[in-house]
């Protein structure tokens, strides 16, 4: 009797110690629950206002779609968003932000996956092989964190097909081979469609309208629509459009001086250094703007006013 209390006594030992030993190894590395993995609703709705300027189709958009589905406890399917627009107007912050209010290591979580087609798809000869190895990639990611984040930048860069090998994933099937992809997270960032969008804020600009009037439903239907049609773009007749597996064809729009002067402001604060509107406003004003005649938008959005600034400070 007295060897049984003694085993049970050291059994219960080795039950508690082992629960001490893996809620600290749940605390320290990262892992696939909800203490690395919460979503903060209103710290993503303070961050689009605070850091992304001149894309209020965006915010309000992102906003929505991410909140709805995270607080979808059922999903059909997985989040697919597709960001479109110029250079610097936000498409690789707002990838970020969404990150950040999901994943408590942000970008840098084991649980966020870029793909950069410039570099991890760069040759056309391996088009099969990046198929398969795309395909074994994500699979064995959601097997292993069904919360997982896949971002696709370059989307214009990449070979028509490609990613139309990911179409089952993104799928309303509730599982392929035994893996469910439905709480994963798909982002698409492309150039594609930018002169469509640009082309909608010029005439609203022509027309006298207020930029803040351009809703969703003006810019979607023909921003798709010109991704779908461009052979230049990763999403020429993927499956993925026709068969309506994109939730949202998120447009940004091409940023004024008014919105450099923000990021610029915005910035310097992030830099450590006090917000001086007079350097901003040069800066600002030596940048390029387009079209030629009436120099509105600019050339660059915000891109590349961090290393701008260091010149002007």
């Amino acid at each position: 009797m007295r060897q049984f209390m003694l085993g049970f006594v050291f059994a219960s030992i080795a039950v508690v110690v082992f629960t001490m030993y893996q809620n600290v190894f749940y605390y320290v590395y990262e892992c696939c629950r909800p203490g690395w993995i919460s979503f903060n609703r209103t710290g993503l709705e303070v961050a689009l206002d605070q850091k992304l300027f001149g894309q209020h189709v965006a915010s309000r958009v992102i906003q929505k779609a991410v909140t709805g589905f995270m607080n979808n406890k059922n999903p059909k399917k997985p989040l697919v968003l597709s960001l479109h627009g110029w250079t610097g107007t936000g498409k690789n912050l707002v990838s970020q932000l969404i990150a950040e209010n999901i994943y408590k290591e942000g970008m840098a979580s084991s649980f966020v996956h870029q793909f950069v087609t410039s570099t991890h798809f760069l040759h056309s000869s391996q088009l099969e092989n990046y198929k398969s190895q795309l395909q074994q990639w994500i699979k064995g990611n959601v097997t292993n964190c069904p919360r997982s984040m896949f971002i696709f930048d370059e989307m214009d860069k990449m070979h028509p097909g490609l990613i139309d090998c990911i179409k089952p994933y993104l799928d309303y099937y509730e599982n392929l081979d035994g893996v469910s992809y439905r709480q994963a997270i798909f982002i698409f960032l492309s150039n594609a469609g930018g002169e469509k969008i640009t082309q909608v804020a010029l005439d609203f600009w022509k027309a006298g309208r207020d930029r803040e009037e351009m809703k969703l439903q003006h810019l979607e239907p023909a921003l798709s629509l010109s991704v779908f049609n461009n052979k230049q773009s990763g999403l020429w007749h993927t499956s993925l459009i026709d068969k309506n597996l994109v939730d949202f064809f998120v447009p940004f729009l091409p940023l004024e001086y008014r919105h450099v002067l923000l990021c610029g402001m915005a910035e310097m604060a992030a830099k450590g250094l006090k917000p001086d509107q007079d350097v901003v406003d040069q800066m600002a004003r030596d940048l390029v703007y387009f079209p030629k005649s009436e120099k509105i938008f600019s050339g660059k959005g915000c891109k590349t006013i961090g290393g701008k600034l260091d010149y002007y400070t």
